[in-house]
């Protein structure tokens, strides 16, 4: 089936692939940049999404959106690594993949190399939690560089992929792509419950409904994004870790998108697992406490630099001012300036909708205070 399949280009693998559709690209594409650097797993954005999309019978066990702690959290159970041993070790030569995608190792007869969890694989969201890799803490054992010790937390919704597995494993092409902004979602109608997408999702973000026998997904909180808002998972965010908004080709990129410059200018945030295939357009801010190995198999080549860039951030006035915008607004911006040390984001029409100062003010009150007469500590 995959010889067969038409070619696409996948900018995230520098070369054509095939993909079982034809595919027609959407007016726009939503994507979302995490800065896994600054989430403590609070499941803030977890339980936003629980209580606005999937607090129904019969969805128990969604979690749209997760926050796992690699490397031993899996939700369903070893997701990614059961699907990585069936596809073999990721080949890369420079920035080009030259390994197989899912599409291009799908066995005779499938269109995608697909994994279909048991029940038991979906009944523990918290297994691994905060679990270490590299051994015990020991005395004497201090953060510096990178550490010896290391765990990060992941944070994990759909990808609304460019070229999604679940829309090529649908047999009834019940899954599709928005025009208007390319949000992934299952046709209710069409759905017969196959579970071909929760079996062709690399990610495991598509999950079976079994009062309705139906398929259910994230669906981007599409009324909000319609409006205007960006997605719960991402104005519930305390860490202020997360950024939602419409991403560009490389070949069309602007400076002045925000997506578009930490993606494709700062080139600071990653896609996860890109040997994969689907173009995923969730991005990442790698860990840049953690090996670079197990970061390269898991965001693909380019990690070091990102790392080396987001380090560098505090000398980038512009990247600073970005970074810094994240939170700070339940609006879409899709234009940003960095001016007189201000960051400032601007909607489709034009109107500012986001003003945060680069530097916060600091006012230093004196030792000593004359009007009470005491003497007190330097508290800013």
């Amino acid at each position: 089936m995959a010889s067969e399949s038409p070619e696409v280009f996948n900018w995230q693998l520098d070369r054509p692939m095939r993909y079982p559709y034809e595919v027609r690209p959407p007016k726009r594409q939503v994507a979302w940049v995490f800065d896994i650097n600054k989430c403590i797993a609070c499941q803030t954005c977890t339980l936003a999404c629980k209580t606005t999309w999937t607090s129904g019978k019969g969805q128990e066990y969604m979690w749209w959106n997760n926050v796992e702690s690699k490397p031993w959290g899996f939700y369903p159970l070893g997701w990614d690594v059961r699907l990585m041993e069936k596809m073999g070790a990721a080949k890369w030569r420079g920035g080009r993949y030259v390994g197989k995608t899912i599409f291009e190792a799908a066995p005779p007869g499938e269109r995608v190399l697909g994994l279909l969890p048991e029940e038991a694989d979906w009944a523990h969201p918290n297994v691994g939690e905060d679990e270490i890799a590299g051994g015990s803490v020991e005395i004497g054992d201090h953060l510096a560089g990178i550490h010896r010790v290391w765990m990060f937390y992941l944070q994990r919704i759909c990808n609304h992929c460019t070229y999604p597995a679940c829309v090529g494993a649908c047999p009834r092409q019940s899954v599709y792509k928005r025009p208007e902004d390319g949000i992934v979602l299952i046709d209710q109608i069409r759905c017969r419950g196959y579970q071909e997408c929760v079996n062709g999702c690399p990610y495991k973000k598509s999950m079976y409904h079994p009062p309705s026998r139906k398929s259910q997904k994230c669906i981007s909180c599409y009324p909000a994004v319609g409006q205007g808002a960006q997605t719960q998972c991402v104005v519930n965010c305390i860490g202020k870790i997360r950024l939602f908004g419409f991403i560009n080709p490389p070949d069309k990129a602007r400076e002045d998108n925000p997506i578009d410059y930490l993606v494709h200018v700062a080139k600071i945030a990653m896609p996860l697992y890109p040997q994969f295939g689907t173009q995923p357009n969730v991005y990442y801010v790698p860990p840049i406490h953690v090996p670079p190995q197990f970061l390269g198999q898991m965001f693909g080549p380019g990690v070091s630099e990102a790392v080396r860039a987001y380090r560098a951030a505090p000398d980038n006035p512009r990247l600073k001012g970005l970074l810094v915008l994240f939170g700070s607004t339940d609006r879409i911006f899709t234009r940003f300036e960095v001016k007189n040390d201000q960051a400032v984001g601007y909607d489709d029409s034009g109107n500012e909708v986001a003003r945060v100062p680069i530097t916060e003010p600091i006012y230093e009150r004196p030792f000593f205070d004359k009007d009470n007469n005491v003497y007190r500590h330097s508290i800013p």
